[in-house]
């Protein structure tokens, strides 16, 4: 069975309890649960990890190539400033879909510039945690349509 890793940044443990009127109050284990649904009901596997470490983030990341069919990752503040990070994801042959639950392109200027993207698969902001379902079900269509991992 092909495998997909729901990978999170910095703070998200939080959810439910950092910033509500930003994102939501849905925790972390409703997106993972939300998450495993879409997977399974596509015959996949999930994988899911959350750190508020770079380098246990990138290590994740490393981990994937060879055993993950595609990532599906919110880098969460690091998006905006980890070169480490980009590197990370361009050295694996896995997809990796970025996905932010505020429209970060309406928040604080410095939110605007995504140092990940270039090396993304796609992104998805602002839909909340629905976002998570529509960047896994982008990425399981990718690689479904390209007869991926």
């Amino acid at each position: 069975m092909k495998r997909l890793l729901l990978l999170n940044g910095p703070n998200l443990n939080n959810l439910g309890n950092r910033e509500p009127e930003t994102y939501g109050s849905a925790t972390l284990a409703d997106v993972e649960s939300m998450v495993q649904e879409v997977v399974l009901s596509h015959n996949y596997e999930l994988e899911h990890f959350q750190s508020n470490h770079e380098g246990e983030l990138i290590d994740r990341l490393q981990q994937a190539e060879g055993n993950i069919a595609g990532v599906i990752f919110n880098p969460a503040a690091y998006t905006h400033t980890s070169v480490a990070l980009r590197d990370a994801i361009a050295a694996i042959t896995p997809p990796v879909v970025e996905v932010h639950i505020s429209n970060v392109h309406k928040r604080e200027e410095f939110r605007h510039y995504s140092m990940l993207a270039p090396v993304c698969m796609g992104q998805v902001v602002g839909f909340g945690i629905d976002g998570y379902r529509i960047a896994t079900l982008g990425l399981i269509q990718k690689i479904e349509s390209e007869g991926g991992a």
